[in-house]
């Protein structure tokens, strides 16, 4: 049985979740997302805890699906309700971000500016060298990481780039006369 399928999930106060036959909606203060029920799965709800149930538990493919859709709900419910956050580092001489609405504006020593155009839902915030991303869906909060980081990752070198707060970056020793 999928060790992570099998955990409840707490529902928390102020957020409504309606089960249709092959998705669940899942509505709170943040915002509104859909998760799929895949088939063979089934979700109840008792009072504020949401237990999923598989039918085949031999069928591999049914026993994947059974722990993603429960992570995929999990972190819905904990998006509406409290979002999520993700924080960039930029290390460099001269380089710079500015958020200006949907727009964010690096400076990362290339010879142009970069202009990032932020999806629906995302919203940034440029406080010094730090690029904090923020939002309820988690899959979006990534995918605008991992592309802000894309266009200057950390060099070995010198460190150099865009780094998430915390990442360990293995540093390569220089050149010896």
């Amino acid at each position: 049985m999928s060790r992570i399928g099998k955990q409840p999930i707490t529902v928390a106060s102020g957020v409504d979740v309606k089960i249709d036959a092959s998705s669940v909606t899942v509505k709170g203060p943040k915002g509104e997302m859909t998760s799929p029920l895949f088939d063979g799965i089934t979700l109840s709800q008792e009072g504020t805890v949401l237990q999923l149930a598989c039918a085949d538990l031999g069928n591999k493919k049914m026993k994947g699906n059974f722990g993603l859709c429960r992570a995929l709900l999990a972190n819905n419910i904990i998006g509406v309700s409290e979002g999520f956050k993700k924080i960039l580092e930029l290390r460099g001489v001269g380089y710079r971000a500015q958020a200006q609405g949907k727009k964010l504006n690096l400076s990362l020593g290339f010879s142009h500016p970069v202009e990032y155009q932020l999806p629906d839902g995302v919203d940034v915030q440029v406080e010094k060298s730090n690029i904090i991303i923020s939002g309820f869906d988690k899959q979006k909060i990534g995918q605008v990481a991992a592309e802000i980081r894309a266009y200057r990752p950390p060099e070995p070198y010198k460190g150099k780039g865009v780094r998430y707060v915390g990442e360990y970056v293995a540093m390569k020793e220089g050149k010896k006369a």
